[in-house]
């Protein structure tokens, strides 16, 4: 039971006192959130009782907990840095400019604040490396010049400031080159799983998963005729095929959602085989057509979550615009991330549980874990036997998930360049997927370190706890029915519900 419905079985006057000390809890994290204290605000919640929360709240205050003791950490080594976030204060993909060049509106003083954290950052060997900072110098100037005073006047000084640091800027891309570094990056990668892992070991577990998937897709390639080439180029030839590529036409676009739906209905009928718990939302959700604009404009596919008591639709509405680059074999794996086991199982739960925003920024990992899980479940599970292309697929996709976390571990422990790890991954999927080319993917993990690692490492631990569950649908009900939450936590609900199962 989950929320109010769990509160609703107990005595009036002890469900009334759990609202009451769940409202004191959320309060508390409230104010934790507003002030961005994770010292102080990690003593608070040591301070407080947690005798009498629901199970909910309970797991809000183990989660957040822990996760402030890891930002404490983390600010002891760059205090400059708001843990969880960039280690570098402006970059591509974030920073003040980027409000302006949306039109949004920002202070002056942010934009000075974050210079200042530029400059600081510097002094302590924290610079872009050169390729990200040119890009960068370049966006921020083009903001300055699209500004008007005191902003521009703040963007200006921060250009001058960015120049200033080209001379210095690295070219190898990882954090280990940096003092304190790699003990850094171990903890972002931490903060984003929920568990202390030594970045070494995930990236020896990232290529061992990654041979099996090799091996794997040269048994399935050989099967249908494709015997020479490296995995990535062998993927390439096979998104080349005219038979699995469909017209590029309304008709085209049309049959690509069709052959979806039906994929997603037979994973609809097969959940009760994993799930005791469905929420009545998963009769409610498909693969869907953007409109007519979104498609010209070339908009990334994206969803929307039905309620979890079925009162609304939701979907996913997949980017066909360049039709020709997703042959028919890459799609059924989409529908199991994207739609059922995946995103729109988990989400409707989640949203009924409903965790406190500040235990959700310390379980980063655990959606997109799960849905990277949920299309691992299918193929274990037998959803693409006899269907070699289709599994060729998922391997793929596999590949691009697991890659990411091999460019992470590699780029920021391990000192690879951009460049070798390109390289890496082009090998390892062909050409990438439709929305995340990768070279863009690398510079992104260079910005964003530790993020790709967790996930794939999330959805690993996932399946191995499965694998050891003596139930399968009891072992998911329980880590489904929380919300998102640490690794850490993960495995202890997946021990008691083992032990309850016993």
């Amino acid at each position: 039971m989950r929320g109010a419905a769990a509160l609703a079985v107990l005595p009036p006057s002890v469900a009334r006192a759990a609202l009451r000390k769940d409202a004191e809890l959320l309060a508390l994290l409230d104010d934790i959130a507003r002030a961005g204290d994770p010292v102080a605000g990690l003593a608070r919640l040591k301070r407080f009782d947690p005798a009498g929360l629901s199970p909910v709240r309970r797991f809000d205050l183990l989660a957040v907990r822990d996760g402030l003791a890891t930002d404490a950490r983390m600010q002891a080594i760059w205090p400059w840095l708001a843990p969880g976030g960039s280690p570098y204060p402006v970059s591509p993909r974030n920073g003040g400019w980027r409000k302006v060049a949306a039109g949004k509106p920002v202070a002056a003083s942010e934009l000075a604040a974050e210079t200042d954290r530029l400059a600081l950052a510097a002094r302590r060997g924290v610079v872009l490396p050169r390729p990200l900072l040119t890009e960068t110098v370049r966006q921020v100037t083009a903001a300055a010049a699209a500004a008007k005073g005191a902003v521009a006047d703040a963007l200006v000084d921060q250009v001058a400031v960015l120049e200033g640091q080209q001379r210095i800027a690295p070219t190898a891309p990882g954090l280990s080159r940096v003092p304190g570094g790699a003990h850094y990056f171990a903890l972002m990668l931490e903060r984003a799983l929920g568990k202390a892992v030594r970045p070494a070991s995930a990236h020896t577990r990232a290529e061992t998963f990654a041979r099996n998937l090799v091996a794997r897709a040269d048994t399935l390639f050989r099967s249908i005729g494709m015997e020479s080439g490296s995995t990535g180029e062998r993927f390439r030839l096979l998104a080349e095929q005219p038979r699995y590529l469909y017209p590029d036409s309304d008709a085209g676009r049309d049959r690509a959602v069709a052959d979806m739906n039906r994929r997603l209905a037979r994973a609809r009928s097969w959940l009760p085989r994993a799930f005791s718990h469905i929420p009545p939302a998963v009769d409610h959700v498909a693969a869907r057509r953007m409109s007519p604009a979104d498609e010209v404009a070339g908009r990334g596919g994206y969803r929307t979550v039905p309620p979890a008591d079925g009162s609304g639709e939701g979907g996913y509405f997949v980017d066909l615009s360049d039709i020709r680059q997703r042959p028919s074999w890459t799609l059924p794996s989409v529908v199991h991330h994207e739609l059922l086991p995946g995103h729109m199982l988990q989400m409707p739960i989640e949203a009924a549980a409903a965790p406190h925003r500040l235990r959700l920024a310390h379980a980063a990992a655990f959606t997109e874990g799960w849905a990277i899980y949920a299309e691992r479940l299918m193929a274990d599970t037998g959803a693409f036997e006899g269907d070699p292309a289709a599994e060729l697929g998922y391997i793929q996709w596999a590949l691009f998930r697991v890659g990411r976390a091999l460019a992470d571990t590699g780029i920021h422990h391990h000192g690879w360049t951009r460049q070798y790890a390109v390289a890496k991954l082009r090998d390892l999927q062909g050409k990438g997927v439709i929305f995340a080319p990768i070279e863009d993917d690398v510079a992104r993990i260079c910005l964003e370190p530790g993020i790709r690692a967790a996930e794939f490492l999330m959805a690993d631990r996932l399946a191995a706890l499965r694998h050891d569950a003596g139930d399968v649908r009891t072992f998911h009900d329980a880590v489904l029915a929380p919300g998102s939450l640490p690794l850490r936590l993960v495995e202890a609900v997946a021990s008691r519900a083992g032990r309850a199962g016993d």
